[in-house]
């Protein structure tokens, strides 16, 4: 059986961060970013009205702080790892997040074979922001949707790894789930959970999916 693993990315792949605070921080906007995450995690704000925030408040975002954001982000351990082990499997890995996608598909440089995030004009920004390309959780799904069509997998395939109690849309969509270093919400609705700062040790908590293979 061929399985399609899917990564959230803030508070999942990063311990503890997010894409946004990270790439807030190369610009010193560190108090900024973190009253909109504060109005975004209280649901004062949604996914949309948060873009078009922080889209304003990155005016002067270049493409080197989008990088210097990437490669200084608190990233777990093994991510590369396990991903290298995923394809060798025949297996498939895709990251699915509702931060920008311009920081998103940097992951695809470390072996993803897929990376979707929140549709944002080209760094440095000099159009507004389409509300319409910005993932929800919901949104979320059905790009998992889309990549079972496209790894020709179904969702009973998928092995969903997140953080956030707005993963439990997806984490009742596929057929396994690993909380990490999650929320007690998404504990609650997770098959593993996993505490701590190695994507390896996590990657192992999954029952392997091959006869003749075992989980370690």
């Amino acid at each position: 059986m061929t399985r399609l693993h899917l990564f959230d990315l803030d508070g999942t792949l990063m311990y503890g961060s997010a894409a946004p605070a990270e790439i807030s921080r190369q610009l010193g906007l560190d108090a900024e970013i973190a009253e909109l995450e504060r109005a975004f995690g209280a649901r004062k704000i949604g996914p949309q009205q948060f873009s078009v925030a922080v889209h304003a408040l990155w005016a002067e975002l270049t493409p080197a702080h989008v990088r210097a954001a990437f490669d200084g982000s608190p990233w777990l351990a093994g991510i590369r790892d396990v991903w290298q082990e995923i394809r060798e499997q025949g297996d498939y890995c895709a990251v699915i997040s509702l931060s920008p996608s311009f920081f998103v598909e940097l992951l695809l440089e470390w072996g993803a074979h897929a990376a979707h995030g929140s549709v944002f004009p080209e760094v440095p920004f000099t159009r507004p922001v389409d509300v319409s390309g910005i993932l929800t959780p919901k949104d979320k799904v059905t790009v998992a949707d889309r990549l079972c069509t496209r790894f020709g997998v179904t969702r009973a395939d998928c092995v969903a790894y997140a953080d956030s109690a707005t993963d439990a849309v997806l984490f009742e969509a596929v057929g396994v789930s690993v909380a990490v270093n999650a929320r007690p919400a998404l504990v609650e609705c997770a098959t593993h959970v996993y505490e701590g700062r190695d994507l390896r040790d996590a990657y192992q908590l999954v029952p392997a999916a091959r006869p003749g293979v075992e989980a370690s």
